[in-house]
């Protein structure tokens, strides 16, 4: 059963992977195939041709490399809060968060829009960071809040009469006890940062700052028929996101974090 549910979940990457193979100009197949008749990586040769591929990759990475850590901090830290709130301060938060979250994204578009305008830091990477400093979305916060609430109050009690502030108590006890929480929400903030499509198309004007997932939008309208090269690019947007997942789902199977990752080159 957990095979098949994993095969019904690579089914479409695998679809991307066979129709990117594909000679220039083929429609996508019909039926389900293994691999094409003539299989080729011409698409991906003619990416760079068409859209500054390298560029594109290299804006999305910066923004990721900054907005994943601080999305990490700022839901751990208010996780933790809420961790030392009492019970009833405590449910009230809850409430308020699950009210944000059920707030559409599409309902502050305009407003965000124009106090970073009023801010002058339109066509600049700052609010494509500025969600992360809310922690991108209450249910991370929510995530750290509940993990945090298997924390022992014994430990942080004893923590507190040895004289640790709350923030030693939160980085040097209660944090690393959920590290499973910690890689969780680093690997769903690196997938929202690096597919982040409507931040980007409403705050960057500028070409040599745009990101992949413009760039992907980009070679849609240049090139809307030729299905390969599309698929193509589909894949190389999803593969940084495959591989996160897989070296999170091999770092939370190991003892020891650290082990999968000095092994990584060697198995």
């Amino acid at each position: 059963m957990p095979t098949l549910v994993a095969a019904l979940f690579a089914a479409p990457l695998w679809f991307m992977v066979v129709g990117s193979l594909r000679p220039a100009g083929l429609p996508p197949p019909r039926s389900l195939e293994v691999l094409p008749p003539e299989p080729t990586l011409d698409a991906y040769a003619r990416l760079p041709e068409l859209i500054p591929l390298f560029r594109y990759l290299a804006n999305s990475a910066l923004v990721v490399a900054l907005a994943v850590p601080v999305t990490v901090l700022a839901a751990s830290l208010t996780g933790f809060g809420i961790r030392l709130l009492g019970p009833v301060a405590r449910r009230r938060v809850v409430l308020g968060l699950l009210v944000v979250l059920l707030v559409p994204v599409t309902a502050v578009w305009a407003t965000r829009f124009e106090l970073f305008r009023l801010l002058g830091v339109v066509d600049t990477y700052l609010p494509l960071l500025a969600p992360a400093l809310l922690a991108v979305s209450p249910f991370l916060v929510l995530l750290y809040a509940w993990s945090f609430g298997g924390v022992p109050e014994s430990q942080l009690e004893a923590a507190r009469l040895e004289g640790a502030r709350w923030l030693s108590v939160w980085r040097r006890v209660a944090l690393p006890q959920v590290r499973p929480t910690t890689l969780a929400v680093a690997v769903l903030a690196f997938t929202y940062h690096w597919a982040n499509f409507i931040d980007p198309l409403l705050y960057l004007h500028s070409g040599d700052r745009y990101t992949y997932a413009l760039g992907l939008q980009f070679l849609r309208l240049l090139n809307p028929t030729d299905w390969p090269l599309l698929m193509a690019g589909c894949v190389v947007a999803a593969l940084p996101c495959v591989l996160v997942f897989l070296l999170a789902q091999r770092i939370l199977l190991n003892d020891d974090p650290l082990a999968a990752l000095r092994s990584g080159g060697r198995r």
